[in-house]
């Protein structure tokens, strides 16, 4: 008898997770479709201001290519040293020289970001 009741428990627990599965959705939705969540942090991809070059950061992975002709033009990493601030440790596949770089968030669309030498640039968010 313990053993049906324990079944019965189980396959409750069960249906009952299965309904509550069916109630997670996309977002909300709008004009027919879900609506897209604005991203966190500085994952995705970035465009320089000089409109010559796109970097894209995925999972710990940085890498910055030419838009005209694809090439890739650094490769790294970076961390979030805080949910504002991210540390970009890149290699110039150009000047075969690696360097640090301190970018801070200072919009969901901004990064103001300061190399190692000195130099200023800012990325904008590629949506």
């Amino acid at each position: 008898m313990t053993i049906a009741r324990n079944l019965i428990s189980i396959a409750a627990v069960a249906a009952a997770a299965a309904a509550l599965a069916g109630c997670v959705g996309a977002g909300p939705m709008v004009g027919g479709g879900p609506v897209n969540m604005a991203p966190r942090g500085v994952e995705g991809e970035w465009m320089s201001t000089d409109g010559v070059a796109v970097s894209r950061f995925s999972g710990g992975i940085f890498a910055t290519n030419a838009l005209d002709t694809g090439n890739k033009l650094a490769e790294g990493s970076y961390r979030m040293a805080d949910a504002r601030n991210v540390e970009i440790t890149m290699r110039s596949l150009i000047r075969q020289t690696t360097s640090n770089v301190n970018c801070a968030l200072v919009a969901p669309n901004q990064l103001n970001c300061t190399s190692s030498g000195g130099q200023q640039f800012v990325l904008t968010r590629r949506i």
